[in-house]
């Protein structure tokens, strides 16, 4: 195959799935990973695509920050999948901290009518949503809103957290890279829930698939800090073997 016939087929790829693997074009166009290398390298250079840790993508991995009303319409469906899917580790009685984001709201919707939860949270839509349940005790973290989440960041909640330990953590993450491990828009909300990390006994991370290979400034943690990673299962069957094999457990949904 020609080299141009070879950047023909990558731009194909990346434009029909979003996101490419340097093993799975060096497999289907018996050339080196060196070579696939080489040749995401000049298809950057051009600007049709992003280079990833292990691949491309057709979309800039390093993420600009949303507010609340307009992430809440992106990837719904599968966000909902996942919530649902988190919500069966919830039990009547439970301690839970829960973090900021639109995918932790929908979360939060779904196991308002689960019974006697104690929950600490950052998110002001979290802790509403829950109220409607007479029987759940909410504990909001104090400190500086954060408008773009509706949430609080800053001192005073990592200072309240030291007054908790919760059974299980939820949260939510702009970026999931292997290499990078977790992140979020803000630098604020990444010290708040690296806190929360240790604050609780096992942290759920609650991740719809297009954050995959997304980068952001805020660093919250390595992927190795992951209990269990509940995501919508990308189209992808080698990012699920690769996923499946850091050791903790991915529930796909």
């Amino acid at each position: 195959m020609k080299l141009s016939e070879r950047h023909e087929y990558i731009l194909d790829k990346v434009k029909a799935l979003g996101h490419i693997y340097v093993s799975e074009l060096s497999e289907e166009l018996q050339v080196s990973p060196v070579t696939i290398r080489k040749d995401l390298t000049v298809l950057e250079d051009r600007d049709l695509l992003f280079r990833t840790h292990g691949g491309a993508s057709l979309q800039n991995p390093y993420i600009r920050e949303k507010r609340v009303s307009e992430k809440i319409h992106l990837n719904y469906p599968e966000k909902l999948k996942i919530a649902k899917k988190a919500r069966e580790m919830v039990k009547p009685g439970d301690s839970l901290l829960i973090g900021s984001g639109t995918t932790l709201s929908i979360f939060a919707n779904q196991i308002k009518n689960i019974n006697d939860l104690t929950v600490v949270t950052s998110s002001l839509q979290v802790a509403l949503d829950l109220t409607d349940n007479p029987t759940n005790n909410i504990i909001i973290l104090g400190g500086t809103l954060r408008n773009t989440s509706a949430s609080s960041i800053g001192m005073i909640a990592e200072q309240m957290l030291d007054q908790y330990v919760c059974s299980k953590l939820f949260l939510s993450v702009d970026g999931i890279d292997v290499q990078r491990g977790m992140t979020t828009a803000s630098t604020y909300e990444a010290s708040l829930n690296r806190r929360m990390i240790q604050s609780a006994d096992k942290l759920i991370a609650l991740v719809d698939s297009t954050k995959i290979g997304k980068i952001s400034i805020g660093k919250i943690g390595a992927i190795q800090s992951i209990d269990c990673l509940i995501m919508d299962r990308p189209e992808s069957e080698s990012t699920i073997q690769e996923w499946n094999s850091f050791g903790f457990t991915v529930n796909w949904v």
